[in-house]
């Protein structure tokens, strides 16, 4: 697998769809008439600014079709929403799920973009008496909602981080009960760098131990992946994305981390096919 950067900075992911899905996946688009393991999860199985994600990874070490699901900025909504989803893991061998970060869902306080999981939309009414003080229309993005809430009120924070805590375990439930076949759920823990870290905390943002533990009897494994000192550190060596990009690449696992996480899933994986 080569990593080079590109001269242009940028890559073609190509983009594409499955049966009527309306999301649009990492391409090039593959023949789902075969078996094939299925990798479902955000931005960090997509790849974004990685060559080679560890779907690619996983299937070279499995000689065996490994289809890239991920689907950017997403959050628990946009599998939960999917009819063509449920579908997928019913034509799959194995479904490996990614654990995706509370924050970007809709729950009692707030309301997010059915496909752009990251995007704030509204408050509720719930959320406008708990922060009265505070105007929701600065807000586009739930990362900057959150810290924002974070820094002015803490105490009340708590409460609405207790709220997506109990409805990201309700969410996952759901999800998961929906998925046929065997499935792995992948952990994948803070990639990024120490002085890269998120104040809100390490990804996937607010999921506990407890809540993994909750969720984990309704898979038939768990693969928790903590990123080596070495691949954390790594930053943006051997991604590939424009000069004004590169904040949001700094956000991103590299390729060192998809590395690690096709090495641990792919034992697990082998046993399962």
């Amino acid at each position: 697998m080569a990593f080079e950067y590109s001269g242009d900075g940028a890559l073609d992911y190509f983009p594409c769809r499955y049966g009527k899905s309306k999301l649009l996946f990492r391409g090039p688009r593959r023949d789902l008439t075969r078996p094939f393991v299925a990798a479902m999860g955000g931005s960090e199985t997509y790849g974004k600014f990685v060559l080679d994600p560890w779907p690619n990874l996983l299937e070279e070490r499995l000689n065996f079709p490994v289809v890239n699901f991920g689907y950017l900025n997403a959050g628990i909504d946009v599998f939960s929403a999917e009819p063509q989803v449920a579908d997928l893991s019913r034509e799959a061998e194995l479904s490996i799920v990614q654990l995706l970060g509370a924050p970007n869902m809709s729950n009692r306080f707030y309301a997010v973009h059915p496909r752009r999981n990251d995007r704030f939309l509204r408050a509720s009414n719930l959320m406008r008496a708990v922060f009265n003080d505070v105007d929701f229309t600065e807000f586009n993005f739930t990362r900057h909602m959150l810290s924002t809430l974070q820094d002015y009120a803490p105490e009340r924070y708590e409460s609405l981080v207790a709220e997506l805590r109990i409805s990201w375990v309700a969410r996952m439930k759901a999800l998961l009960e929906k998925f046929e076949g065997r499935k792995i759920l992948l952990w994948l823990t803070e990639y990024r760098a120490p002085l890269n870290r998120d104040p809100l905390g390490a990804e996937p943002l607010l999921v506990t131990a407890e809540m993994v533990n909750e969720i984990a009897p309704m898979a038939d494994a768990l693969v928790k992946v903590d990123p080596s000192v070495m691949a954390r550190s790594a930053g943006t060596v051997g991604m590939s994305f424009a000069p004004l990009e590169e904040p949001a690449a700094q956000a991103m696992p590299g390729p060192l981390v998809h590395q690690e996480v096709a090495e641990a899933l792919a034992p697990v994986v082998a046993k399962l096919l």
